[in-house]
């Protein structure tokens, strides 16, 4: 038998992640997969980033992780979404190439020399570390095991009445949790996510879409690469919509869909629904938005992001076909729902280890979750605390307060989830704070934790003494009332100068562009700080008032949330036997996650804070 310090089963984009920074630890790592199946692939949409996402994969390269560094490499299209609301919830999407970006993840794995790649079907896994790990060829021995199964386990395609086993189209599926281990809880609920049919590029009528093409002014997402450096060549994306003809059809055959014959059972994602659940969720719309999407540079198939369908084959067909510039479509790969079994994530620790069996982690869509991006998080931050583990040091936990990636583990970890779990920016209490320009600032003290000296770790440290130097400058200017620069204030446009003002006030004024103004400001007294710096510096200060002033009731409630609870204390006092029986099922740790926990009474929350924390 073959023995490994961490071992990872799954090669999606959580597995890659826990890999990649297991072995920046210098252990021996195996990542085992399916074997039709590459490493990192994209079998939804072919993109990464968006709302609240590209925030989570700016944090993974942060933290010396691989996603950022892959999207880069292989980014077709580039936009900044929200941009016209403010800098808090702008976010970075790229249209990936979907092949490129399988190719490009399995040759960083490839030339690192600790991580080995066993392409084989999982049959069973041992309950215990050191844990023995079956497949169709071989056994495994490994320390530390972090499942990473995606949508396989146990897994079952729908496409109308028809239905196969299967993790993804042309795919096997995995053994049901019960299979592979014997005391690892999954919900009682099965999950459903789908994916819309794959269409010939050459059979849409382009002249009827609208462009959308990519930006030059989006930045990469990998620290170390030149900000607007393209890797490839860029391609435009097209927007199309619905109509009353596609709901209708679609209405028209709902015993049809598995969602509404009682077929599929499992729970689909609120946030990212199926076209049957918006034609029967919204019965007044007929308008939806379709975004015409290359899945690659090469690639003979777009993906018609927005119109996911479990539908029968000749029903997409005859809905598909009713949108216009889609008259002549011609559908390569039908779309398709998968239903599989998820993990009770109320059962893992913060660091995403099952508590009852230590050295086992879970991470990505096993997990309940939505999303390329939540996945890589959370394989991580798995891959991190499994290898801190295995080195008998201190694990580390993302702060809700400072971070999505905290967010959502301590949202994962806090309910048991009756639906899939999807991250954005409303879910962070503290979200004027944590944007995407101030990634660095925010995450430097997490990978500092990790004890490694690489080229990010220079970065990082270069990045915040520029930063530093140049918020001092700012803070410490002053502008004085002169004559001449009251002319000049009206000439740019900077409003009225009537008394001398620092030069952070300057930046901070409501009808001015923040980024340009010290641009121009810093090239004009001949002042040279990195792009990067002068962009974080000036939405901080932008933003330093209005956090400042959220961060009085903030602080008070974030030092209570911090406060350690003892939840077999908590069950012995006066409270409703509702909330007992959901605090011993979460049993959390801090107040924080006592909070969050569905169901939780005021009243049970004013005992504990009264009664149990001082």
């Amino acid at each position: 038998m073959t023995k490994f310090d961490v071992a990872i089963v799954g090669g999606g984009h959580a597995g890659v992640e826990a890999a990649w920074l297991a072995a920046q630890f210098n252990l021996k790592v195996v990542i085992v997969s399916m074997p039709e199946v590459g490493l990192a692939s994209a079998p939804c949409n072919p993109a990464i980033g968006g709302v609240g996402k590209g925030q989570v994969v700016r944090e993974i390269d942060a933290l010396g992780g691989l996603m950022g560094k892959i999207a880069d490499s292989c980014a077709i299209q580039y936009r900044i979404l929200n941009e016209s609301k403010g800098y808090a919830v702008q976010s970075t999407r790229v249209q990936v190439d979907k092949d490129l970006y399988t190719e490009n993840a399995e040759a960083f794995i490839a030339e690192t020399e600790n991580i080995t790649v066993i392409k084989e079907k999982v049959l069973k896994i041992s309950s215990s570390s050191p844990f023995i790990i079956e497949t169709t060829n071989r056994k495994i021995v490994s320390t530390k095991v972090i499942i990473t199964t995606g949508t396989f386990l146990n897994a079952k395609l729908h496409t109308g009445e028809e239905m196969k086993e299967g993790g993804r189209v042309e795919c096997q599926n995995s053994p049901g949790m019960s299979d592979l281990f014997a005391n690892v809880e999954t919900l009682g609920t099965r999950f459903k996510t789908g994916t819309p049919a794959r269409l010939d590029k050459d059979t849409l009528n382009y002249d009827k879409f609208i462009e959308q093409k990519s930006d030059i002014r989006t930045k990469n997402f990998h620290s170390l690469n030149s900000p607007h450096k393209r890797f490839v060549e860029q391609r435009s994306c097209f927007l199309a919509h619905t109509n009353e003809r596609t709901l209708g059809i679609i209405r028209e055959n709902k015993e049809r869909s598995p969602i509404y014959n009682g077929q599929i059972k499992g729970v689909g994602p609120r946030y990212c629904p199926s076209i049957e659940d918006k034609a029967f969720r919204y019965p007044d719309r007929n308008s939806h938005h379709v975004f015409v999407e290359p899945e690659g540079l090469k690639a003979q198939t777009i993906y018609p992001n927005g119109i996911s369908t479990s539908l029968p084959k000749e029903i997409q067909l005859e809905f598909l076909r009713t949108i216009e510039g889609f008259e002549k479509c011609e559908i390569i790969t039908y779309g398709y729902a998968v239903e599989y079994d998820v993990v009770d994530t109320s059962k893992l620790t913060d660091c995403l280890e099952y508590e009852s069996i230590p050295g086992l982690y879970f991470a990505g869509q096993v997990n309940g979750t939505s999303g390329y991006e939540e996945a890589a998080g959370q394989g991580i931050i798995a891959g991190i605390n499994a290898s801190l583990s295995y080195l008998g040091r201190e694990p580390l936990v993302l702060d809700r307060n400072d971070s999505y990636i905290g967010v959502m583990v301590e949202d994962l970890i806090s309910n048991k989830r009756d639906e899939p779990y999807r991250l954005f920016t409303a879910r962070s209490e503290n979200r004027l704070y944590v944007r995407e320009d101030n990634t660095v600032n925010r995450m430097t003290k997490y990978r500092a934790h990790l004890g490694l000296d690489t080229e990010i770790d220079s970065y990082q440290e270069s990045f915040l003494k520029e930063y530093d130097l140049l918020l001092s400058l700012v803070k410490q200017t002053k502008i004085y009332a002169t004559e001449e620069n009251k002319s000049y204030f009206k000439e740019v446009g900077y409003g009225e100068l009537s008394k001398n003002i620092s030069f952070d006030e300057l930046v901070s004024r409501s009808q001015i562009n923040p980024v340009e103004l010290l641009e121009r400001e810093l090239a004009k007294r001949g002042a040279k700080f990195s792009s990067d710096v002068i962009y974080s510096c000036a939405i901080s200060i932008k933003y330093e008032g209005y956090i400042n002033r959220a961060s009085i009731e903030n602080d008070r409630i974030y030092r209570l949330g911090k406060k350690k609870v003892n939840w077999s204390s908590i069950i012995k006092g006066n409270i409703s036997n509702e909330c007992k029986q959901r605090i011993e099922d979460i049993k959390p740790s801090t107040f924080s996650q006592l909070q969050r926990i569905d169901g939780i009474r005021p009243a049970t929350l004013a005992y504990v804070a009264g009664n149990i924390i001082q």
